[in-house]
């Protein structure tokens, strides 16, 4: 079992190397997991006149994905620590690929929520058991650039699986883009078998509530989800607006709007890979408390200002490159945060970091829609919360160094320990 981040480390001479080819199976089924995220939202028309609905009803089966998964992972997280790595992941992948296989059957609309919900499940289940086992089974000096690489693959998902699904159900039909899905987590599967070992991580310890948000009663990770949800209230809360901003400033087209999307997804995956190798960098100069934290806060808010405000569409542009730039960094030294501060608990803050992601976004997208000028709210709104989180990142960091000096602060089943 790994050592917590925050013990005290000596320097390394140089990163080790990262043999990525040994986690193609859990890259590939974060693949799919970030296509299934975005998969549905450009297949509403089609869904809804196949099905005999409305839009508005057919986006339930969207709603029941994000919400099943905020509300479950948690839960399922402690599961993983508690069963072990290999079960889990296996569990939630077949679960997932009988999820696409009920969509593509589905020829009501309550059976098609339901599979959505059942795939929300199974992504609660298997995705924290991910990032758990990529943590735990990567030398602490390469462990950045291989969550940041495990983000990259999950941006992919928007950049190359949705437009592909969206092909797909163009030329064939809707119903085969879960099919698509349903048979790439099939040819997981086997990979899985291959690659993680029946000995993969568990840890010991009960199953009630108190276990369940043992994460919060950890003095770094309570303030990193914190600063978790005031981050991505900004970022994903400012996002559900930032097509309707861009089209009122430039007149923009929903096929523009859908480029804008591949540069959403390209500033994400420059930011993981970029944010992984430099937090690798720092803590081969034992730099172990996550300074980019802060940095990632305010590039958003810059990222945010321009998007908004810039001058020409360029600027503009730039801003949104910059804006994901700063989410994936931010999301993979989260990652790297949740891997690392408690390893006892490694899937179960992992799970945490998503629910307080949705929650975020739910109420940055509240707050802004609370106002009449969007572009105006978008762009206020979007840069407090990001500045807010910036400071947030610094507590963060200070509390790391405190946490360094005092050791951890909750023993392997999660009690909390005396101060």
């Amino acid at each position: 079992m790994d050592s917590p981040s925050s013990a005290p480390v000596a320097p390394v001479a140089a990163p080790a190397r990262f043999r990525w080819g040994l986690y193609t199976s859990v890259f590939l089924l974060l693949f799919l997991f970030g296509t299934e995220t975005f998969l549905v939202s450009p297949l509403l028309p089609t869904i809804a006149s196949s099905l005999a609905t409305t839009e508005q009803a057919a986006a339930y089966s969207v709603t029941a994905y994000v919400l099943v998964y905020a509300v479950c992972a948690p839960f399922l997280g402690l599961v993983s620590d508690r069963v072990g790595r290999r079960r889990a992941l296996l569990v939630g992948s077949v679960l997932f690929l009988l999820s696409n296989v009920a969509a593509a059957l589905s020829d009501v609309l309550a059976l098609l929520v339901v599979s959505r919900a059942l795939a929300g499940i199974a992504a609660a289940t298997a995705g924290p058991a991910i990032w758990a086992h990529i943590s735990e089974t990567t030398e602490d000096s390469a462990r950045g650039r291989a969550l940041g690489l495990g983000m990259a693959f999950f941006s992919c998902g928007q950049v190359l699986g949705v437009p592909l699904g969206s092909f797909l159900a163009g030329a064939v039909g809707w119903r085969a883009a879960f099919w698509a899905m349903a048979i790439g987590t099939l040819l997981v599967v086997p990979m899985l078998l291959k690659q993680i070992p029946a000995s993969a991580a568990r840890t010991g310890g009960g199953m009630g509530a108190g276990a369940v948000f043992a994460a919060w009663r950890h003095h770094a990770l309570r303030k990193s989800l914190l600063v978790n949800t005031a981050f991505n209230a900004a970022n994903l809360g400012a996002y559900t607006f930032m097509g309707a901003v861009l089209a009122k400033r430039f007149d923009l087209s929903v096929t523009a709007l859908g480029l804008v999307g591949i540069l959403v997804g390209v500033g994400s995956i420059v930011g993981s890979t970029a944010g992984g190798r430099l937090g690798d960098r720092a803590r081969a100069q034992g730099r172990t408390h996550l300074p980019m934290l802060a940095v990632w806060g305010l590039l958003l808010a810059l990222g945010i200002a321009l998007t908004v405000w810039g001058p020409g569409l360029v600027l503009a542009l730039v801003g949104v490159t910059l804006w994901f730039v700063a989410s994936g960094g931010f999301v993979t030294d989260q990652q790297t945060l949740a891997g690392t501060a408690a390893p006892e608990l490694r899937a179960t803050s992992s799970a945490w970091l998503t629910s307080t992601m949705y929650a975020g976004t739910g109420v940055g997208a509240w707050v802004i829609g609370l106002f009449t000028d969007l572009s105006l709210a978008t762009a206020v709104v979007g840069v407090a919360l990001a500045l807010i989180a910036a400071l947030g990142g610094l507590m963060v960091s200070t509390q790391l160094r405190r946490d360094a000096d005092r050791g951890p602060l909750i023993d392997p089943i999660g009690a909390p320990k005396e101060a």
